[in-house]
């Protein structure tokens, strides 16, 4: 295989020029980091899941209507993306109190929201993504103010879309964060989701026991990381041989 250029490499994945112009090849590392790279470990197949379960849920809100970078899935590591102009945002959609959120208003973790809080952190790891509010976004010209309002509305379909999709398998969205890119045609844009939707991205609690099924294992030391995110490929019927007694969602 031709050897290919390296356009990026992050904390959990490597972009690779792709093979067409505008597209990208992401490849999924097992590389693992918590408290801005503070805490890191390698846990294997860590990015074949990974791979595999931001292929389903990227597939599925494509079925919706909801517009993804994502075109498909080459081998157990990699996927064709479109390329796209990352907004320098992560969107973070809370349901329920957890994390810095439950720490910064003093709320118990696990308190439901009266409704889902969209939240931005400027995207810079030297900083700690900080939080910041629409008025630095307007300000340091990150986006529009027609961009974070279509932002938020595609946050709040992806919410509720990966909502509904984990209820159905016994898992509860906590929270989660996305990130949003420009797709350019001429001197238009659309946004569209991109980047990755993993339990790297997310808070999954199991619905009965509140057992977490996302990076605070490894944050928090509670087990065995690769097995958390097995279990949600499991309950997705995401895996070879899955005998999952859950029901997977169609569609």
């Amino acid at each position: 295989m031709a050897r290919r250029k390296k356009i990026y490499e992050g904390k959990a994945k490597i972009m690779f020029e792709g093979p067409e112009p505008g597209t990208i090849v992401q490849y999924f590392k097992d590389d693992t980091t918590a408290f801005n790279s503070k805490k890191r470990d390698v846990i294997e197949g860590k990015g074949v899941l990974n791979n595999r379960i931001s292929e389903h849920v990227m597939v599925g809100l494509d079925s919706v209507g909801i517009p993804t970078h994502f075109i498909r899935r080459l081998n157990m590591r990699e996927q064709l993306v479109r390329a796209v102009e990352i907004i320098p945002l992560e969107v973070v959609v809370r349901n329920y109190a957890a994390g810095t959120l439950a720490k910064r208003l003093g709320i118990e973790e696990g308190t439901p929201l009266p409704r889902p809080i969209v939240e931005f952190c400027y995207k810079n790891d030297d900083l700690g993504d900080p939080l910041v509010a629409e008025e630095h976004i307007y300000a340091f010209n990150w986006a529009s103010q027609h961009d974070v309002e279509h932002m938020v509305t595609l946050a709040l379909r992806v919410n509720d879309y990966m909502s509904g999709l984990l209820f159905a398998v016994g898992i509860r969205l906590v929270d989660f964060k996305i990130e949003i890119g420009r797709q350019y045609d001429g001197d238009f844009h659309r946004l569209i989701v991109a980047d990755e939707i993993t339990p790297d991205s997310c808070r999954l609690w199991d619905i009965e026991s509140g057992k977490k099924l996302d990076k605070d294992v490894f944050r928090l030391d509670l087990g065995n990381l690769s097995d958390a995110y097995a279990e949600v490929a499991r309950r997705l019927d995401l895996l070879p041989g899955n005998n999952a007694v859950v029901p997977r969602r169609t569609g």
